[in-house]
């Protein structure tokens, strides 16, 4: 069985990644399965770059197929703030609760076409041969009024979908991966691998 390395320690990622792309035929290690153990600066304008960054580095160490991804909260009436700053919001070690309350209280007395959002994930491809290939899943919401939901990590307790009435903590694993920016970008992926 081929190797691929998803370049995160993210559990919560990992086990979407793993539930998303199980049926191809490759071993799928997390950064810290494979033994590496590096920090790489993530300095790019966009979602894509720091994905391509991600990823180009942990393939020129490991010699195989890596994948990367930089994903995040865009909320409209933030300036499309967090973004690509999405995990280091108000400070890396902070806890999601506290960041997603800030968010929460950011947009008090808007009304929910005022509250648009999505959650953006770029993945890149790196292979052995030095060529890159990059995909963009999105998909759209409104920032709730509360937490609610426990599935899920992070911003997924204040991401709510109307077409599901949910938030996507809301969602089974299985209803978030369909429709999911990750899910979505993965798909692509897939069809490149």
């Amino acid at each position: 069985m081929k190797k691929l390395i998803f370049a995160t320690g993210n559990e919560g990622k990992m086990k979407e990644i793993r539930m998303i792309l199980g049926d191809l035929d490759y071993e799928i290690l997390s950064m810290k399965e494979a033994g590496i153990d590096v920090d790489i600066v993530e300095d790019g304008k966009t979602f894509e770059e720091n994905a391509i960054i991600k990823a180009t580095e942990i393939s020129k160490i490991a010699g195989c197929i890596v994948l990367a991804d930089d994903s995040g909260l865009e909320v409209d009436a933030m300036d499309k703030m967090p973004g690509i700053y999405s995990a280091r919001y108000l400070g890396e070690d902070t806890p999601y609760s506290i960041k997603n309350q800030t968010i929460i209280d950011n947009l008090a007395g808007l009304p929910d076409e005022k509250r648009t959002a999505r959650f953006v994930c770029a993945i890149a491809a790196a292979f052995p041969d030095g060529s890159v290939v990059t995909k963009r899943g999105t998909i759209e919401g409104i920032i709730g009024y509360e937490e609610r939901g426990e599935n899920g990590f992070g911003y997924d307790p204040i991401f709510f979908v109307p077409e599901y009435g949910k938030t996507t903590a809301e969602l089974s694993p299985e209803e978030k991966n369909a429709i999911s920016h990750r899910g979505k970008a993965l798909e692509m992926i897939k069809e490149v691998l």
